[in-house]
C-alpha cells in the first residue's frame, strides 16, 4: 500500500510503516499542514493491525525544525488562540509520534534541529548516519526550548548531555549520539533507512505483540522526573516568552 499526500508519504511494508517526511525545498522543516499530515499518518498507523511498527525518516535531510513563520506567527501574541493551536499543533507532530500505540524508530541522514530533533527523540530506538547532525538550535536563535526539550534530552542520554546540547548549544553527529546512548546504531548514509527497517520488521512480524510490547516497555521504562506531557507545557510558558521577545 503506498500513499502520497502533499508533504508526508506514508507506506506501508511487511507490517512496517514507514512514514518520510517530504519537504526537501525547506529541509523538511514543519508546518502546521505538515505537522497535520504526519499526525495523520501516525494515526493511520495506529489504526491498522496489519501495522507492528512505525519508522520515521527524511530522506537526505532529516527535519530542520519548525518554519519560522509558525514561530513569528506565534511571537505576535503567543496566547492569540490561532497561533497557539498552531504551535500546539506543530508540537502534536511529534507527541503523536512519541504515544501511538507502536514501536517507532527514527532513522535520520543529514541534519534534526529543534523540533526535529524533538521528533527525533520522541521514538523509542534511533538509527543514524554517521555524519548525522543533532543539534537543539533553540537559544542559538534567541528562543526557549519547547515540546519538552528538556526532558527528551534528558531520558534518552542523561544530564550531562542534556546540559551541554540544551543549555550550550553542542552539536553532536551521528557517531557521538551512539557514544552517548542518544541512539542505537550508525551506519553510512545510504544503509539508514534499509537498517531501521530491518529492525522495524522483526517486531512487526507480529503487530499484536508488537503492541503490548511497546505499551509494557514504557509503562517499565518511564523516566523518574517529569513526565514528558508535564514538560512540553512547563516549557510553554517561557517559550512564548521568548517568541514575543523576539518579535518585538
Amino acid at each position: 500500500m503506498s500513499e502520497v499526500q502533499s508533504e508526508v508519504q506514508y507506506e506501508v511494508a511487511d507490517g512496517v510503516a514507514t512514514i518520510t517526511l517530504s519537504a526537501p525545498e525547506r529541509r523538511n522543516a514543519l508546518s502546521v499542514e505538515m505537522s497535520v499530515e504526519l499526525i495523520e499518518a501516525a494515526r493511520t498507523a495506529e489504526a491498522d493491525p496489519e501495522v507492528g511498527a512505525v519508522v520515521v525518516t527524511g530522506g537526505a535531510h532529516f527535519c530542520a525544525g519548525a518554519v519560522r513563520s509558525v514561530l513569528a506567527d506565534t511571537g505576535l501574541d503567543p496566547v492569540q488562540d490561532e497561533a497557539y493551536r498552531n504551535l500546539e499543533t506543530v508540537y502534536g507532530a511529534f507527541t503523536t509520534i512519541g504515544q501511538i500505540g507502536l514501536p517507532t524508530i527514527a532513522a535520520v541522514r543529514g541534519a534534526a534541529v529543534g523540533a526535529g530533533l524533538n521528533l527525533v527523540m520522541a521514538t523509542d530506538v534511533r538509527i543514524v548516519s554517521r555524519t548525522a547532525r543533532l543539534l537543539p538550535g533553540f537559544a542559538q536563535i534567541g528562543l526557549h526550548p519547547g515540546g519538552g526539550h528538556f526532558t527528551l534530552l534528558n531520558r534518552s542520554a542523561g544530564r550531562e548531555a542534556a546540559a551541554a546540547m540544551g543549555l550550550f548549544g553542542d552539536e553532536i553527529s551521528g557517531e557521538r549520539a551512539v557514544e552517548l546512548g542518544m541512539a542505537w546504531a550508525a551506519h553510512d548514509d545510504a544503509q539508514v533507512e534499509e537498517a531501521a527497517h530491518t529492525m522495524a520488521a522483526r517486531v512487526a512480524k507480529d503487530p499484536a505483540l508488537a503492541r503490548r510490547l511497546v505499551a509494557s516497555f514504557r509503562r517499565e521504562t518511564v523516566p523518574g522526573g517529569m513526565p514528558w506531557e508535564v514538560a512540553v507545557e512547563l516549557e510553554r510558558s517561557p517559550q512564548m516568552w521568548s517568541l514575543r521577545r523576539k518579535h518585538d
